[in-house]
């Protein structure tokens, strides 16, 4: 009888490590490039959530989750579709966390992921073009689309009395995006839009961009660029000339070293960010996460990258596969619930749930619900620069 017992604990354990897999996630962020100052965070977001679900081996029989980082440079669509075909030839990925700009994401997404049949999440590519891509229902995004942040944006100036702006926005598929639904919101608010001029990226000298610009005039600048790029250049251009003394900072443009770049030189302007209420219980475990990882849980894109990583893992314990031609289908199933709600740190619970067919309704960190393919509802920061810090003073 105990050879019996014995046995048949055995042929357990071999059928459980059978089943088992060593699942890759790819991770493609502009780890060059303009924004290659918020992408590290971002990608230990998502690597917080990867290790929170292999470490509880409650994935697929036990199955250990691995992410690995690849470069998308936010602007070369060359580059960012060759590492991403890496990823999925080379790396045998099972979904991609990424890309993070929407014109290597769009990129990626068309010439890649269709063609392999690869899930992509974007934690940050933000183009409404992205909601109407052909995807063959595997984009999926935890940012909301800048059809959504102009409103927000014509929000934040109205309330603050601005009616007239003069607009530069980087020249791609982001920036022109972004560009065209903020000037059609704003001007159907009643506000003025002085000018709307594109910049490129990696110039040395922006001078007669911003003489364009103030010679348009307007109250506020509105700087729809990169950080770590053409917006940084822009913005320094004009506090050395004095063109505007306020702007405005889409999301692009938000991060640590907006104020280490341009420090008082800023101070009263302000700008729109996704993201949640930091004193918010999911924010706050967000945080703590950050901090048990030696990052910034709460920095921006952080917590959507954390999301987009979970949010692949929830829909492969719903499917009991990491197949992504079938687990595609349960993303906005575990996304959107109606089921118990899942936040962060609480992953495993989660997968064991999702596994044994309960209901879930996956919260995150960025409250994620998505209302359509390749679409997400999203909150907003509405934050401000005060003694050259960034500081929240709203939600949206």
């Amino acid at each position: 009888m105990r050879k019996l017992l014995l046995a048949s604990a055995m042929s357990l354990l071999v059928s459980t490590a059978a089943f088992a897999e060593d699942i890759k996630l790819g991770i493609i962020f502009g780890f060059t490039g303009p924004i290659e100052s918020l992408t590290p965070d971002m990608a230990k977001g998502a690597e917080a959530a990867i290790a929170e679900v292999s470490a509880s081996g409650a994935l697929l029989n036990g199955s250990t989750v691995t992410g690995i980082r690849a470069d998308s440079t936010c602007v070369d669509s060359a580059v960012a579709t060759a590492n991403a075909e890496k990823l999925i030839t080379s790396d045998k990925v099972s979904g991609i966390i990424g890309a993070d700009c929407s014109g290597v994401t769009g990129a990626i997404l068309a010439n890649v992921a269709r063609a392999n049949g690869m899930v992509m999440i974007s934690p940050s590519a933000t183009s409404p073009g992205l909601s109407t891509a052909e995807d063959d229902g595997l984009f999926f995004r935890t940012a909301p689309s800048d059809a959504r942040q102009g409103q927000i944006m014509t929000d934040v100036l109205l309330s603050r009395g601005h009616t007239s702006v003069a607009l530069t926005y980087t020249n791609n598929d982001y920036g022109k995006g972004l560009a065209d639904a903020f000037q059609a919101a704003y001007e159907a608010a009643g506000g003025s839009v002085t000018i709307n001029a594109s910049h490129e990226e990696d110039k040395a000298d922006y001078s007669s961009e911003v003489g364009a610009l103030a010679s348009a005039g307007g109250e506020v600048l509105v700087v729809a660029g990169y950080v770590d790029g053409g917006g940084k250049g822009i913005t320094q251009g004009s506090i050395d000339t004095g063109a505007f003394d306020l702007y405005l900072f889409p999301d692009g443009m938000i991060g640590a070293t907006l104020t280490e770049n341009h420090g008082s030189d800023i101070n009263g302007s302000f700008g729109t960010v996704p993201g949640v209420d930091p004193s918010s219980p999911a924010s706050s475990k967000m945080k703590e996460i950050g901090e048990a990882g030696g990052y910034d849980g709460l920095a921006p894109f952080g917590p959507e990258s954390y999301d987009a990583a979970a949010l692949i893992m929830l829909a492969m314990a719903s499917a009991k596969s990491s197949d992504p031609q079938v687990y595609k289908d349960h993303v906005m199933k575990v996304a959107n619930g109606p089921g118990e709600k899942i936040y962060p740190g609480d992953l495993a619970n989660g997968v064991r749930m999702a596994s044994a067919g309960f209901a879930i309704d996956y919260v995150g960190g960025s409250s994620v619900t998505l209302i359509g393919p390749g679409e997400s509802a999203g909150n907003y920061r509405e934050i401000e620069i005060q003694n050259a810090t960034i500081v929240d003073v709203n939600y949206r």
